[in-house]
């Protein structure tokens, strides 16, 4: 087993796999600065690149002893244009250009769409942003069939294949593509840890998956990604369904207006809190390093206001995926997030449980449990789980002492470490709760995160085979 270097912040990293991370050496040295996640973006790459990521994480999980997760993030419904003749054209301010749904080398009086419905569900008046919005137009007329036509607002170059957004209009497709619908399978029949829908518009676009990792037998959870203003309206009832939310700025900031995308993130981020689901910011957190070796002050300041307000995890995209230094891009990131966990107080964001919920006594427990580590000021929560239900609730609570969880279910080992603090341990199956404690108290000793004199809090089921209900609160010294 290779020693790893010692990290103890609890907000998370993700990074996203791409042309410049798929070796197993740079993937290897990301897990040592600190990748906690590692997300495979579904809307690039073959199946065959994925299984190869899959492979690698795997290998250097078992050599490293780490337990770094897999996310598998499903493209969803994106729209695009097609292919652009010669790669370019120049949109001008007030010029008419038209929408096409049949496939056709681009030009302005026929660009196409992939959306077939575009058509039929866009009504004049309507905004068309191409580019994340560099581009806007300004529909003007629908045959309601097969042909769009649109006013240029701000022009510029447009290229081929390039991401369209609708923020005016209902979309009618499903939110799982049938290409979604192949790609989860695949993931699902690879182990992994969760899967992140995107584009989800209202708590029932997350049954659909749901009910697919259930058909497949799997143990992902579920991440909605919210990038919809649809999403906005229901985001309580979405948080309640999903297994975690993941607030992707890029789409949603050129859905909504940008002046609202950052107390929307921070009101998403207190509800997920107060919800017990882990959090995810996503997009430009540290955009700059993609051709640079240091990030802005800005960027520094967007990294650690995510910590400040508690998120769970914090996620790097081209800057991993197609950067110039994805290896210094987590280093950074990571002394942002201790430095600002050691100085700053992301902590105690403690949350009453409600009666009204089947897991009040359950929740209860993990509540107090934070409470009294903070009156005695403990090292460490010990948290024996086999759903890993109760160090993610733990989790929420946000406490000061190490959350060492211990479960025997292997299916959640690389599945909690995604949630803020936690870090899991293989524990065999053990009826005495006391043997227990005493086996992870050994175990955190040998490996030098309990000494001695440690104030420790336990919690866990009694007797331990009785998945699910969290009844037992214990407190003492190693």
């Amino acid at each position: 087993m290779i020693t790893m270097i010692p990290i103890n912040s609890q907000t998370k990293i993700i990074a996203t796999l791409g042309p410049v991370s798929s070796s197993k050496n740079i993937i290897a040295q990301l897990i040592r600065s600190g990748v906690n996640v590692f997300r495979l973006n579904f809307s690039h790459s073959s199946k065959e690149d994925y299984l190869s990521a899959i492979t690698l994480i795997k290998e250097l999980n078992k050599e490293f002893g780490t337990h770094a997760a897999i996310l598998a993030d499903l493209q969803g419904p994106k729209l695009r244009v097609g292919e652009i003749e010669n790669n370019r054209m120049d949109l001008i301010e007030g010029e008419i250009v038209t929408f096409v749904t049949k496939k056709c080398i681009g030009q302005k009086d026929h660009i196409y769409m992939s959306y077939q419905e575009f058509p039929m569900d866009v009504n004049v008046g309507e905004a068309i942003l191409i580019d994340d919005g560099t581009i806007k137009l300004k529909v003007t007329e629908t045959n309601n069939k097969d042909t769009v036509r649109a006013r240029v607002i701000y022009g510029g170059v447009l290229s081929s294949n390039k991401g369209v957004n609708l923020p005016n209009t209902n979309v009618s497709l499903p939110c799982m593509t049938a290409e979604d619908i192949s790609n989860a399978v695949f993931a699902l029949q690879h182990g992994v840890d969760w899967i992140a829908l995107s584009f989800v518009r209202k708590a029932a676009d997350l049954i659909e998956l749901k009910e697919l990792i259930s058909s497949c037998k799997g143990y992902a959870g579920v991440i909605a990604k919210i990038e919809k203003p649809e999403a906005l309206l229901e985001i309580n009832q979405i948080i309640d369904v999903s297994d975690g939310i993941m607030v992707a700025r890029g789409d949603l900031g050129v859905e909504v207006p940008f002046d609202q995308v950052p107390l929307f993130q921070k009101r998403i981020v207190e509800e997920c809190i107060l919800q017990s689901k882990p959090v995810i910011i996503a997009t430009q957190m540290m955009e700059s390093m993609i051709t640079n070796f240091r990030p802005t002050r800005a960027e520094a300041n967007d990294v650690a206001n995510a910590v400040l307000d508690g998120a769970d995890t914090l996620m790097l995209s081209g800057e991993t995926s197609i950067g110039q230094y994805p290896v210094e891009t987590i280093q950074n990131m990571q002394q942002i997030i201790t430095y600002t966990e050691a100085h700053g107080n992301p902590f105690d964001k403690l949350h009453e449980p409600s009666k009204e919920n089947a897991t009040f006594l359950a929740d209860a427990i993990c509540f107090n449990a934070t409470k009294l580590a903070k009156q005695v000021d403990a090292k460490a929560i010990v948290v024996f789980t086999h759903s890993g239900y109760t160090a993610i609730r733990i989790s929420s609570h946000r406490p000061k002492s190490q959350i060492f969880a211990f479960t025997n279910n292997k299916n959640i080992l690389c599945k909690i470490s995604l949630a803020w603090g936690i870090k899991p341990f293989f524990s065999d199956t053990y009826i005495d709760i006391d043997r227990a404690i005493f086996e992870s108290v050994h175990i955190l000793k040998d490996k030098k995160l309990l000494s001695k004199g440690d104030c420790v809090v336990y919690v866990g089921t009694t007797p331990l085979i009785q998945h699910g209900s969290t009844n037992m609160l214990k407190v003492g010294y190693v």
